[in-house]
């Protein structure tokens, strides 16, 4: 075990855990930020989807000794009070059925809109692809995302 400092949702957090300890297991389990989901566990599904210094990432393959001094924002610390414009939008458009994915969802959303305001339908495609929903609500999140790029 080695003590990590991280910077999580902008807070500092100190937390013991072996190097190669998947950084979602971390959230979860030390900082008891349950947001991000397990899924897969080989970073094909999308469900443990976080920002490391604004880019969307498999949490559950990122070991916590890669993370150093980057920044990490978790689906928690997306927006205080759950109105970032995304989360609006869904659910304005009533995305989730079982809501596991849709942390994850969110957040390969977010960093899209982060680049791109404007996204074309190629461009949603391209950056939502992995983040798999069981549910099928892929046209909704798509909708969503759009709204949430116009109020943006």
């Amino acid at each position: 075990m080695e003590n990590y400092n991280v910077n999580i949702n902008g807070k500092s957090h100190t937390v013991s855990a072996d190097p190669d300890t998947p950084i979602l297991w971390v959230l979860r389990d030390e900082l008891n930020l349950v947001g991000t989901k397990y899924g897969c566990g080989i970073a094909q599904c999308g469900a443990c989807t976080i920002h490391v210094d604004g880019k969307a990432v498999r949490s559950c393959s990122m070991p916590i000794s890669s993370i150093g001094e980057k920044e990490v924002i978790t689906i928690e610390g997306l927006s205080e009070n759950a109105t970032h414009p995304l989360q609006n939008a869904w659910r304005e458009h009533d995305v989730p059925q079982c809501g596991y994915c849709q942390a994850g969802q969110i957040m390969s959303a977010a960093a899209l809109l982060k680049e791109n305001k404007s996204p074309t339908d190629g461009d949603i495609d391209a950056a939502m692809h992995g983040n798999l929903c069981r549910c099928g609500t892929y046209l909704r999140i798509k909708a969503a995302i759009k709204t949430a790029a116009k109020n943006s």
